[in-house]
């Protein structure tokens, strides 16, 4: 028998994907736990999301993370989703099994979790800011709100968006006893915040977000979902004005260590593996 016979099939589609992370990191976890998983990459052209999906289903597939640009095409092609994956309005990960296809977003509990466990900040109670209104940011608020922070404040170039997400959110913010606000950068209250993130795709091309330097604070952990060898410009505009940076290889391996959950029901400890994603990240290339 091949490993394939033995083995659930997994994998990552996207275009571009042969840079993903996702084939180690379950590699990984499927080493940690013991479960017989083969994961790979998949390259699909961005017109043709359905078709592929539908010959790795044919194929014997069992789930699938879902990375850019496809994530509303998921969203569009699962028939059951998780009330997460409603609020994002896109999906990151499909499972595939005798109800059909089953379709999640973990990303923003990979952040809340990476945030809480690996960094040690609490959001209970807590003041957040949050940059940007995109897809990546509505993929967390919902997360967010669950944790039942003091106040969360969505800042965006194009006010709009901010105040369409706190209209979305408005009931989810009530249940959580939470402050909702947004707008633009004029939003910002007074005073230092606890956690800022950034949801903007700013340090893809090395620029800042649109916040006052006063919500920045030594109390303050600074958020950016980017995340490379080097600490973003983010990071290092928030250290200059005394707040702690962390970037976003944490939300990285803590929402695929939800998604092999969501498949296996195993609960894989993402730790050891961020230390070890990590360590390669940044380690020097061979001469």
């Amino acid at each position: 028998m091949s490993v394939s016979d033995s083995h659930d099939r997994y994998a990552v589609i996207g275009n571009p994907v042969g840079h993903s992370k996702s084939p180690f990191i379950h590699g990984r976890f499927a080493a940690q736990t013991g479960e017989p998983i083969e994961y790979g990459h998949l390259l699909a052209p961005v017109d043709a999301f359905v078709p592929h999906v539908r010959a790795f289903i044919e194929a014997g597939g069992r789930g699938m993370n879902v990375t850019v640009p496809f994530k509303l095409d998921a969203h569009a092609f699962a028939n059951t989703l998780s009330p997460r994956a409603s609020a994002a309005g896109a999906v990151n990960t499909l499972r595939f099994d005798a109800n059909g296809v089953y379709g999640d977003n973990t990303d923003g509990f990979g952040l809340v979790r990476d945030i809480e466990v690996n960094l040690g900040v609490s959001l209970k109670g807590a003041r957040i800011l949050l940059l940007g209104a995109g897809g990546a940011a509505r993929g967390v608020v919902l997360p967010m709100l669950d944790r039942s922070p003091h106040t969360l404040t969505i800042v965006n170039r194009t006010a709009a968006k901010a105040e369409a997400l706190v209209d979305q959110f408005a009931q989810a913010a009530r249940d959580a006893a939470c402050r909702l606000t947004g707008g633009s950068a004029r939003a910002i209250e007074a005073g230092t915040y606890d956690v800022i993130v950034n949801a903007t795709a700013g340090s893809l091309d090395a620029s800042l977000p649109e916040c006052d330097d006063r919500a920045f604070g030594a109390g303050t952990l600074a958020y950016d979902m980017m995340y490379g060898a080097h600490p973003t410009v983010f990071m290092e505009h928030a250290r200059k004005l005394g707040a702690r940076g962390a970037d976003g290889l944490g939300m990285l391996v803590e929402q695929a260590a939800e998604s092999f959950y969501v498949w296996r029901g195993v609960r894989p400890d993402g730790a050891p593996v961020l230390a070890e994603l990590r360590t390669l990240l940044t380690a020097p290339p061979h001469a």
